[in-house]
């Protein structure tokens, strides 16, 4: 995997797309999100006998991950969403709101080792 870089810092690459390799890449790269994934993987899907939940659990923390990897971005999204909070023109707040989504779903787009 090489590690993509943002200016002067560099982000972790992404991990295989696997529910073992995510959760080492959290551990190791974003250890702030370390108890809820697992809080999450065990009241959703360790002990379930059905998978179609597995799906949806990476999905979220694909995305939870590829956000927290990188600070600068973190950064960039938490404070449109705190700017969205403040604001009292509700149009200006969705466009905030907006932009901060746009910016998570562009992460979560990232592949293995990007």
């Amino acid at each position: 995997m090489t590690t993509a870089s943002t200016g002067s810092e560099a982000v972790p690459p992404m991990p295989d797309r696997t529910p073992k390799a995510l959760r080492a890449a959290i551990a190791q790269h974003a250890p702030q999100l370390l108890v809820d994934f697992d809080r999450h993987w065990r009241r959703d899907i360790a002990d379930a006998y059905d998978l179609a939940p597995v799906p949806a659990f990476m999905a979220r923390w694909w995305a939870e991950y590829a956000l927290a990897r990188d600070p600068k971005l973190t950064a960039r999204v938490h404070g449109l969403e705190d700017a969205a909070d403040r604001e009292a023109d509700r149009a200006r707040a969705k466009a905030l709101i907006e932009e901060a989504g746009l910016l998570r779903r562009e992460a979560a787009k990232a592949e293995p080792g990007q």
